[in-house]
Parts: structure tokens; C-alpha cells; sequence
């Protein structure tokens, strides 16, 4: 093996490891950064706690407690949420070098659009 390949193998290790050895692949063999892995799990628990209220509903269990799950479940949407206006921030920012308004325009706008959800 050349060196070329060498570095190249190793730069791809890396890169699909996020450098801890431990690859992230999708179900499709794709890798997937940190971030998106993170909402994917937060968004799996949630549809998670939706299936356990559906069952909560259909064995008619107490009012109370359903609400306390139903309340459970949109803390978590709304920290999922908080997660993800993070991150789209910091790309909005990286972006906004290409066309600033539009870019700025755009994130206001889901922004408000998730104010108004709470």
C-alpha cells in the first residue's frame, strides 16, 4: 500500500469514527454526525412515550395520568426542539455568508413559527 492510501484510509477512519474508533452508520450504511444521531434518539423516545399514551388511551387509564405523560412527551418535543434551533443557528450563521437575508429570513420565520408552538 502506498502512502497516499494509507493517509487516505486513515483520514477516513477518522472522519467515520468522529475519531473514538466507534463507527455511526445509518441503517443504510451511511455515517451520521453526533448531532443528528442525538435528535434521532430524542425523536425515537418520543414516538416511544406517543405509542404509551395510545396505549394509555385504549385501556382507559386514568386522566392523570395521562396528562402527566402527554406532559412528559412535549417537554421532550420542545427540548428536541431547543436542540435542533441550535444547531440550525450556528449552520444559518455559516450559511448567511452565501445570501445573509434570505438565510436570516428563513430561520426567523421557523423560529417563530416554534415560539408560537409552545
Amino acid at each position: 500500500m502506498d502512502s497516499e492510501t494509507g493517509r487516505y484510509k486513515e483520514i477516513m477512519k477518522k472522519n467515520l469514527t468522529k475519531g473514538n474508533g466507534v463507527p455511526i452508520y445509518t441503517p443504510w450504511g451511511y455515517t451520521m454526525d453526533e448531532h443528528r444521531k442525538n435528535v434521532l434518539n430524542r425523536l425515537r423516545r418520543i414516538e416511544g412515550q406517543i405509542r404509551g399514551l395510545e396505549r394509555m388511551v385504549e385501556q382507559e387509564a386514568p386522566c392523570a395520568d395521562v396528562l402527566t405523560q402527554l406532559s412528559a412527551a412535549t417537554a421532550a418535543m420542545k427540548k428536541t426542539g431547543i436542540v435542533i434551533i441550535q444547531a440550525n443557528l450556528r449552520r444559518c450563521i455559516n450559511e448567511a455568508t452565501q445570501d445573509p437575508d434570505k438565510t436570516m429570513d428563513d430561520f426567523q420565520k421557523a423560529l417563530s413559527r416554534y415560539i408560537g408552538m409552545s
